[in-house]
């Protein structure tokens, strides 16, 4: 029998609750053995995913990096803006890693930990989900099966939703980009993964475009106050008003206030009266963009687009290739009844494919994918036989960092020449 993989973490929020969830449901792989955080409430609850009586917590970063090795891995799930000392120091110390993307909040960082982890032979696996899910692994096999002929060209759209939008890079966390992350990189790194991956070529230019559309004060609703609390006009009638979090939107008030689930309604008004989540959406000091476009040129000759938006819900895909062409996502789904579609040129539709989701699986059954797959990368020898390497994770942030500075100076950016000034 194969040792159990032990695993640690910084950072007690959702991503790491999930991660924890998931490993404790396959305890003859993994063995959680400790957990770092400021906030006593969540150290419980990571203590009581773990199922394990020597569970070792920690105040903070520092005190668990301080104590004895205490696991073979680290998932590193903090805020984005500690990810690169607390992944370079968990490197350091020993440990491999499951790094919540994105890497870092500047590219220079990135380079930096992928030449560390290299230096030291340490493996790291990056949290680009998507990867996982049975929905892209099945796009991936259409497209190596070589049905579709030699890949030309696609067409990908995010919906981010737009209670997400505000909750997130509105009022949330990644509002301001300038203090934690580009939100193409925050919400999208792992979609850029993807694109590269499907392609099986890196990516040697882009453009980008986008900006702020609509949540800004152009848009307040007259005698709309700082905060949906302060006797708002249009409370009860607006799509964002702060008051769903104690109706239809509580879910997503259980990921940012502890005590969502036991507070009554009074003390959660309360709490709406201080905290970032009361704002008005329309008065906020959010800089991340609504919208985003990324075009793209890899070396293949194969050209793609993506867009970002918060104005529609899920993803949308079309490939397009010298044989055939392949639709999926949401909308396939709503006028096909199916999630893919493959159509071959003279022949017509071949396949309407329906893929089986992990109800449990979140992420469209890419983090229970992606537990599944992390006992076996982290037991093969060395990080240079690892399926997915550091090196493919970067390569999505260079795309993202890139389509950030094209946005914002409104020039084409060439991808090698966009990694040697930031010191790769």
């Amino acid at each position: 029998m194969q040792p159990r993989l032990k695993i640690a973490a910084i950072g007690c929020g959702s991503r790491t609750f999930i991660y924890f969830e998931l490993a404790a449901k396959q305890p003859d792989l993994y063995e959680i053995t400790a957990a770092a955080d400021r906030n006593q409430a969540r150290r419980d609850k990571a203590r009581a995913l773990a199922q394990n009586p020597n569970f070792q917590e920690f105040h903070d970063d520092v005190a668990i990096l301080a104590a004895p090795k205490l696991a073979d891995l680290m998932i590193i799930a903090t805020q984005d803006a500690f990810h690169f000392a607390h992944a370079s120091a968990a490197l350091r110390k020993g440990y491999d890693l499951l790094l919540e993307k994105p890497i870092s909040t500047n590219l220079r960082d990135v380079l930096a930990l992928e030449k560390l982890a290299r230096e030291l032979g340490r493996k790291v696996l990056v949290c680009h989900v998507l990867r996982y899910t049975p929905f892209y692994r099945r796009v991936k096999k259409i497209v190596e099966s070589g049905a579709l002929g030699e890949l030309v060209s696609f067409e990908a759209t995010e919906g981010v939703e737009p209670w997400h939008q505000t909750h997130s890079y509105v009022r949330g966390h990644w509002a301001v980009a300038e203090q934690a992350t580009p939100m193409i990189i925050a919400k999208s790194c792992h979609d850029l993964d993807i694109f590269s991956w499907l392609v099986d070529s890196p990516c040697v230019s882009l453009g980008s475009f986008g900006g702020i559309q609509y949540f800004n004060a152009a848009h307040a609703p007259a005698g709309a106050p700082a905060r949906c609390t302060d006797g708002c006009p249009v409370n009860g009638k607006c799509a964002y008003d702060a008051h769903r979090y104690l109706t239809d939107k509580k879910g997503w008030l259980q990921i940012i206030f502890d005590r969502a689930k036991t507070a009554t309604d009074a003390e959660i008004k309360d709490w709406l009266r201080t905290s970032r989540w009361g704002r008005c959406v329309y008065r906020c000091d959010n800089t991340a963009v609504d919208h985003q476009t990324v075009n793209m040129t890899f070396a293949t000759g194969a050209t793609g687009v993506f867009t970002m938006t918060a104005f529609s819900e899920g993803r949308d895909l079309a490939i397009f290739g010298t044989k055939g062409r392949l639709l999926a996502g949401e909308r396939v789904k709503r006028t096909a009844g199916c999630d893919i579609v493959v159509e071959i040129f003279g022949v017509g539709i071949t396949e309407r494919i329906d893929i089986a989701f992990d109800p449990d699986g979140w992420h469209g059954g890419g983090d229970s994918g992606l537990i599944r797959t992390l006992y076996a990368e982290m037991r093969k020898p060395n990080a240079s036989d690892m399926d997915s390497s550091l090196e493919r994770w970067v390569e999505s942030h260079l795309m993202g960092f890139a389509a950030e500075e094209s946005r914002i100076k409104g020039a084409t950016v060439d991808l090698a020449d966009f990694r040697r000034r930031h010191g790769g």
